[in-house]
């Protein structure tokens, strides 16, 4: 589990390394939330060697490594839902998508912004208006998975548009090849995502130990400000695993795996579920 306040530059490529060396392992946790004042966060370090020696960090990382006979599962809840057909990208440089196709298109490539315009006459008018401001796009994590289901999307922020161009920048690497999906995300559909989530992972562990404890690492973005209500999301988990212990805090971006790759989220709830070895 990681607990980080570091460059954002730096974090993939830690959250890399990691995966790389403990391939095996769930790696869970968040970014600190920022405080009132700049750079007023930090890390804590207590000498245990040197009683007297303790130190405050402005940026690092603190992680709890687990071992034994334990196994974690996680549970990541990205709370949007896919609009419009998968395309592919068919063109892209760094993380501008610049053009892309579908099926619907005849395979004829086009400015993603050209795509976006076409689709949005066909949407409901709540999910036009979210497209003015709640608007992101999902990137397949697997390359090979003929078809694709919500959770197999990572979700990214859309950073902003060349209206030249049609292209659009969005918050992670692209290239060619790669599958898209355009995805909102409301106070509705992120209750319905985690709800899902949480009702399909008993049915996809059967045979699985009893939960004994978790931990929540949730967004500022949800919580209140999303749902206009306070605990909504460890309400919903102590509904489907009601005498579990569950701990947390929010976070500034979340940390958890998506087909198997670990990822810094946002506007994300990421759980970690302890359960004895069998």
């Amino acid at each position: 589990m990681q607990y980080l306040r570091t460059e954002l530059v730096t974090i993939n490529d830690l959250l890399e390394g990691l995966d790389f060396a403990y391939p095996g392992s769930a790696k869970i946790g968040g970014l600190v939330s920022g405080g009132m004042i700049e750079r007023s966060g930090g890390l804590f370090y207590h000498d245990q060697q040197k009683p007297r020696n303790s130190y405050l960090y402005r940026q690092g990382t603190v992680g709890i490594a687990l071992s034994g006979n334990i196994i974690v599962e996680t549970i990541v809840a990205q709370g949007c839902r896919p609009i419009g057909p998968i395309y592919q990208v068919s063109q892209g440089e760094r993380n501008i998508i610049i053009s892309m196709t579908s099926k619907e298109a005849d395979g004829t490539p086009q400015p993603p912004l050209d795509l976006l315009r076409d689709l949005i006459p066909s949407l409901r008018e709540k999910d036009r208006e979210l497209v003015q401001n709640s608007l992101f796009i999902g990137i397949a994590r697997d390359e090979f998975k003929m078809q694709l289901r919500p959770g197999d999307f990572l979700i990214r922020n859309l950073l902003g548009v060349d209206p030249r161009q049609g292209a659009i920048a969005i918050g992670d690497r692209v290239r060619p090849g790669q599958r898209v999906q355009f995805h909102l995300r409301d106070a509705e559909t992120s209750a319905l995502d985690l709800e899902l989530l949480l009702q399909a992972f008993p049915q996809e562990k059967p045979n699985s130990s009893e939960v004994l404890g978790a931990l929540i690492f949730s967004c500022l973005g949800r919580g209140e400000n999303l749902y206009e209500k306070p605990d909504f999301d460890s309400g919903l988990f102590q509904r489907y695993f009601a005498n579990v212990p569950l701990a947390g805090f929010f976070c500034n971006g979340e940390i958890g795996p998506v087909a198997g790759r670990t990822f810094l989220h946002g506007y994300t709830s990421a759980f970690a579920l302890f359960r004895q070895g069998i």
